[in-house]
């Protein structure tokens, strides 16, 4: 299958910027100011919730949780106005920025599949791993009366295997983050159940 959105780059960022991070509050403004869908915004924050939260529950310091926390957050803020540009946009943006290339790496290898990227370090797994089954998650809350609340694994995968519901999510990218990330799609969606964002 050809990439539909190619990178066709393998270096990003500088190593000269190792442990330069935004704050928590400038990547938020930048979100703000990029992005106008608020169901965007929300998987967004979403997804670099569960990032902390799974840095935090390996032990990691809290710079490696701020700089999880950013690949999570950001990583869809070109979606919106610059869909054509997805992940070229941005990496750009945060390479002008001088953020640290971990970061950058993280977000250009969150679709492998369309941006030729793969990912290495754990950072980088767990991102495309939360990427579409926190969205797809997220899906199911909204059709239940509990939201999350009493969420089973039974349910989620039984939701996998019906094609027709949010069929926009990748089934194969949710397999193949799983087995990238070495974690079984069990463990992932009970993290995810146990971590959600609340509205």
């Amino acid at each position: 299958m050809a990439l539909t959105h190619p990178l066709n780059r393998k270096e990003f960022g500088s190593s000269d910027n190792l442990g330069k991070m935004m704050t928590s509050s400038e990547a938020i403004e930048l979100l703000q100011s990029w992005v106008k869908n608020d169901k965007l915004v929300f998987h967004m924050k979403q997804v670099g919730h569960l990032m902390k939260a799974f840095a935090a529950s390996k032990g990691y310091d809290d710079l490696t949780q701020q700089m999880w926390y950013l690949s999570g957050l950001l990583h869809d803020a070109d979606w919106d106005q610059w869909p054509d540009d997805h992940c070229r946009k941005i990496i750009e943006e945060l390479e002008a920025r001088n953020q640290d290339p971990r970061i950058i790496k993280a977000i250009a290898s969150h679709g492998p599949r369309y941006f030729g990227v793969e990912p290495d370090s754990e950072m980088d797994k767990m991102l495309y791993a939360f990427d579409e089954l926190s969205g797809f998650l997220h899906a199911y809350s909204l059709m239940r009366p509990q939201g999350y609340e009493g969420m089973e694994i039974k349910g989620v995968k039984k939701r996998l295997k019906d094609k027709s519901f949010a069929a926009q999510v990748s089934r194969e990218d949710i397999a193949d983050a799983s087995e990238k990330a070495g974690l079984s799609i069990e463990d992932l969606i009970q993290f995810v159940i146990n971590n959600q964002l609340r509205m």
